[in-house]
């Protein structure tokens, strides 16, 4: 529902400058394209990659370790005097929990990760897309995410050139 009305808003928007100005300009980009291809936002996301690899060892490793102890009590069931089986049933409930815990700890750790790493990311994307907008004359600059600009033409794609002039002021910013 908020697109529609955004959608609407800004064809009003357009509308009026079509109306009121003869030169209108309009650019459009896609943030989670610059995002993605950019070499800050390759970077996040492989350093993102590591991380959830190693969490992910982890959490396989209790994994393996709940299952030796289901396995040990299946066999040993019938062995076992009622204390030590409850005993042993006590100790995989806890081991459950603890292999939950881990799983939930772990996802909201990447998640607060990548949150982090593409906010900063994105807010210079936006900073770079408002100098392109300032410098290059645009009435307006539109984020093509999700479907919100259904057609446009090649030529107002700023794209590619967000994605270059982000690159080149990190790697000045590297030197």
């Amino acid at each position: 529902m908020k697109r529609i009305v955004l959608l609407a808003v800004m064809s009003l928007f357009l509308m009026s400058q079509f109306a009121y100005a003869e030169d209108v300009k309009i650019g459009v980009v896609d943030l989670l394209k610059a995002l993605n291809e950019s070499s800050a936002g390759k970077k996040a996301k492989a350093e993102l990659e590591n991380m959830i690899k190693s969490k992910q060892g982890t959490i396989d490793e209790k994994g393996k370790q709940i299952e030796k102890l289901r396995g040990e009590l299946e066999k040993q069931s019938s062995a076992l005097t009622a204390e030590a089986k409850k005993s042993r049933e006590d100790e995989l409930e806890r081991s459950i929990r603890e292999y939950q815990r881990l799983v939930t700890d772990a996802q909201n750790d990447v998640k607060k990760k990548e949150s982090e790493a593409t906010g900063a990311i994105l807010k210079e994307l936006r900073t770079i897309v408002e100098q392109l907008g300032q410098e290059g004359g645009y009435t307006v600059v539109l984020e093509n995410a999700e479907g919100v600009v259904l057609y446009s033409k090649k030529n107002l794609d700023l794209t590619d050139t967000v994605i270059k002039k982000f690159n080149a002021t990190h790697s000045q910013g590297k030197k």
